[in-house]
């Protein structure tokens, strides 16, 4: 299956604030869509999907059952838990889980679904809600070469870097080390402006000097503004931030892999959590240097 091949019959689970935008984005492409969701309301949003009552009516008739979770928990609950895909798989034989989780677990569950006759793709995506909305996300898939073949026309109606990055759980490895990348870049563009704030220099101006230069980076363009003005409002929250570095832990740790900068960053979102941030954005981390440096904000 190729971009350009006909278009498909997807089963999405987990119509959350990424996954909603994604299943749009799959109906623009012209695939139908089976949509199921424990919040029956969030399929009722999706105008044009087929509602599923359970996860076995979103798979019946699916070429591809897509996965869009908040943990481990819940991906293994939809795949092997009662009701779930290992009892009723999808006719296309392919399911591929687009949330991050745990590469072990990602691992365990391609290999239970192998014995079925089903090929799992751990294919986690980068770029948010705003990449979900516009269909630009990256998406890193972990699998065998035959099953992303089959399934990068669906990958494509979602993303524009769509990358086979090697087997079972190399996705959700390369997704977690991208989260390593993404927290202390977030956590070296509040160091900044904290030290250029109580220098007197003006932050906003800084940023766009600063933008010009080697220190440009998404996180500084994309959020910098919102850390300079306080804006905390929920893009990729900081509860969801944890989750992954947590899961970046668990995996140095097995590894014997020492991350003395993920270790420091990490203790900082935990401290945002602590002071109620959990539900704010990642740029939120910001007001942990307000705190530190007993700024007050409104």
């Amino acid at each position: 299956m190729t971009e350009h091949a006909t278009p498909g019959t997807v089963g999405f689970i987990g119509l959350g604030t990424m996954g909603c935008h994604m299943a749009r984005n799959l109906l623009k492409a012209g695939h139908a869509v089976h949509a199921y969701d424990v919040r029956p309301e969030a399929v009722a949003e999706i105008s044009g999907a087929v509602p599923a009552a359970s996860i076995a009516e979103a798979a019946r008739a699916a070429d591809i059952v897509i996965t869009m979770l908040p943990d481990t928990p819940d991906v293994e609950a939809v795949v092997l838990g009662p009701g779930g895909l290992a009892d009723n798989p999808p006719p296309g034989g392919i399911v591929a889980d687009m949330s991050t989780i745990s590469p072990q677990a990602a691992r365990r569950m391609h290999g239970l679904l192998a014995g079925r006759g089903v090929e799992l793709i751990d294919a986690p995506v980068s770029g948010g809600p705003v990449g979900a909305l516009n269909g630009t996300l990256t998406i890193m898939a972990g699998g065998s070469a035959a099953a992303f073949a089959r399934a990068r026309s669906f990958f494509a109606a979602m993303g524009t870097t769509v990358t086979h990055v090697g087997g079972p759980g190399a996705g959700q490895t390369v997704k977690l080390c991208n989260q390593v990348m993404v927290a202390i870049n977030i956590q070296s563009c509040c160091e900044a402006l904290a030290l250029a704030r109580a220098s007197g220099v003006d932050l906003a101006q800084m940023r766009e000097v600063l933008m010009g230069g080697s220190a440009a980076s998404w996180m500084l363009d994309r959020l910098g503004p919102a850390m300079i003005s306080g804006d905390a409002s929920a893009g990729f929250r900081i509860d969801l931030m944890l989750k992954d570095l947590r899961l970046v832990a668990e995996m140095a740790q097995s590894l014997a892999v020492p991350l003395p900068g993920t270790a420091l960053v990490t203790s900082q979102y935990v401290a945002a959590r602590a002071h109620g941030e959990g539900g704010n954005g990642n740029q939120a981390l910001f007001r942990v240097y307000d705190r530190m440096t007993n700024q007050v904000r409104d």
